[in-house]
């Protein structure tokens, strides 16, 4: 007996995932699986697919709950499945009544996500396990790059008011959270549908003014394009906020950017990570990248594999591109499969030696590691760090001695009084 939960892709959803448990728990179901799906790649989706089978064949007798947005995008494929027992939307997921079963109630509880005009008031911002505590701070958005099949999942952008984002992270500190992520889909247009329109960089001073307890603060992804002024300050002057900023690039060449519907061009990608690096010296970037976009030339591909260089990136999440129906990509022409894992090969191998340099310069340096649970940490840079001895969720200062072929090694050392 009890509630299992299945989570597929982002920190959003796996924060909605604790959300979910409580609110099935507070429903009274007892014995259930739940399955915070992912539809952002086909091969996100199949997963989700494979593991609601696994579920109802390995588990005779439990309630499967399918959500998420795949569930949200495609409810009436995910309710024929005969392991389902309901499917919810991405925002009935998150009420208790949806977890309620009764014979006059509807196998699938999917609204209009676009008529969602809130999002955050009730959040668990907690994840079992984790020393760190995420934040929703705004969910959906309001662009529409071809590729992308996410708003479609989640709604247009909508954003948690700052005043609830601040006591938010102020009671987190409380209960011993030392470093905070802020987290949502397109967190970079945080705040325009606010009174006022607060920027993000707004919100990162207010949190970092008012929350002086809290040791460090973390941003998910950004879209470098939008960062404002005072988030550029921000980086500049505000030490607990982290060195560490993971861009949505997707490309490298300024064709295919177009063609994604992206706002921003290649030398704007270099100019954004040459200012930060003015500001902050120790600052590290990773970055998302599509590899095979329709009608991607090898000269066009080149172009990805050189702003990898051409940026300073540390770290890359590589994606094969992933026609998702109902996108305007998916009607472009297309290349050949194998071609495209090719490229995501070379791709992820040059990331890889990107990684590599980044962990062999950080040998001999001092860093200041959250400590996870595992015996592991987290830099500054947000680079993995072996360490034994001290407990998880302290910050202690830590030597640099050698690496893995993934992570760091470290020895604590004794801070200057």
């Amino acid at each position: 007996m009890g509630i299992d939960v299945l989570t597929f892709g982002c920190r959003l959803n796996a924060i909605e995932s604790e959300v979910m448990r409580a609110k099935a728990a507070e429903a009274g179901l007892t014995d259930a699986i739940l399955v915070n799906t992912c539809a952002v790649t086909a091969e996100a989706v199949r997963q989700a697919r494979q593991a609601i089978r696994r579920a109802g064949r390995e588990n005779p007798g439990k309630r499967v709950v399918v959500a998420g947005c795949a569930a949200q995008i495609d409810p009436a494929g995910f309710a024929a499945m005969p392991e389902v027992d309901r499917v919810l939307g991405n925002a009935e997921k998150l009420t208790a009544a949806s977890y309620r079963f009764g014979d006059d109630l509807p196998r699938a509880r999917v609204g209009d996500i676009m008529a969602v005009r809130e999002t955050g008031r009730e959040f668990a911002s907690t994840i079992a396990g984790h020393t760190r505590a995420f934040v929703e701070i705004q969910n959906g958005c309001d662009h529409r790059c071809t590729f992308c099949i996410i708003p479609y999942g989640r709604g247009n952008s909508r954003s948690v008011p700052m005043g609830v984002l601040v006591d938010r992270v102020r009671e987190l500190v409380e209960r011993g959270y030392a470093e905070a992520v802020l987290t949502g889909v397109d967190i970079t247009a945080y705040g325009r549908d606010l009174p006022g329109a607060p920027t993000l960089g707004a919100l990162v001073r207010a949190i970092l003014r008012q929350v002086p307890e809290l040791a460090r603060l973390r941003l998910s992804s950004i879209d470098s394009i939008e960062v404002d002024d005072g988030l550029l300050a921000a980086i500049a002057e505000e030490e607990r906020l982290m060195p560490h900023f993971h861009l949505s690039l997707q490309h490298g060449d300024d064709l295919i950017l177009k063609r994604m519907k992206r706002r921003h061009t290649r030398a704007d990608a270099i100019r954004f990570t040459e200012t930060v690096r003015r500001l902050r010296s120790n600052v590290v970037f990773g970055a998302d990248i599509i590899a095979g976009f329709p009608t991607e030339s090898e000269a066009m591909f080149a172009g990805s594999v050189s702003i990898v260089d051409d940026c300073g990136l540390t770290q890359l999440h590589v994606f094969p591109f992933s026609p998702r129906p109902g996108t305007p990509a998916a009607h472009m022409p297309r290349l050949d499969g194998a071609l495209v894992r090719e490229r995501a090969a070379r791709l992820r191998e040059k990331g890889n030696a990107a990684f590599a340099a980044h962990l062999a310069a950080e040998i001999g340096a001092t860093r200041r590691l959250l400590v996870e649970n595992g015996g592991v940490g987290r830099t500054e840079q947000f680079t993995l760090a072996e360490i034994a001895g001290p407990k998880p969720g302290v910050i202690v200062a830590a030597r640099i001695t050698g690496r893995t072929a993934r992570t760091l090694i470290a020895a604590p050392v004794a801070e200057a009084a």
